[in-house]
C-alpha cells in the first residue's frame, strides 16, 4: 500500500556476498579534488562508488543501499534535477534503498558530498 518512490527504492531483497563500500567523496583516485561544485563532486563520488563495485566484480544492479551525506542540503535540493543525468549515465534506472543526510561537515574539509554504499554480489 506504499506510494511509489521516485529516485530510490523503499527496500530491496538480495541473496549473495555482501560488499560494503566505504564513504566515497568527490576526489579522484590520487585524492585530488578537481571541483568545489556540489554536482561535480557528487558525480566523482558516484564514479568512485562504481569503481569499488567494479573492482569487487560487481555492477550497478547489485547495489542495494546508499547513504548520501551532503554539507549543503539547501544547495542539494535546489540542484536535485541536475543529478538525474549523472545517475542514469552510471546506474541506469537502478535505484537502491537510499537515505540523504545533511551534515555540518565531512572529514576532508573540501568535500561537499560523501556516498556510502552496500551491494550484494552473486554467489
Amino acid at each position: 500500500e506504499w506510494a511509489p518512490t521516485k529516485g530510490y527504492s523503499a527496500g530491496m531483497v538480495a541473496t549473495g556476498r555482501q560488499l560494503f563500500i566505504a564513504g566515497q567523496i568527490g576526489w579522484d583516485a590520487q585524492q585530488n579534488f578537481h571541483s568545489d561544485d556540489l554536482i561535480e563532486q557528487f558525480s566523482q563520488a558516484l564514479d568512485n562508488v562504481c569503481a569499488v563495485l567494479k573492482a569487487a566484480g560487481g555492477e550497478a544492479r547489485y547495489l542495494t543501499e546508499m547513504t548520501v551525506f551532503v554539507t549543503d542540503l539547501a544547495g542539494y535540493r535546489a540542484r536535485y534535477r541536475e543529478l538525474g543525468p549523472i545517475w542514469r549515465e552510471r546506474l541506469g534506472r537502478h535505484y537502491p534503498a537510499m537515505a540523504l543526510i545533511g551534515v555540518s561537515g565531512l572529514v576532508e574539509p573540501r568535500a561537499l558530498v560523501e556516498i556510502q554504499a552496500r551491494a550484494v554480489l552473486p554467489l
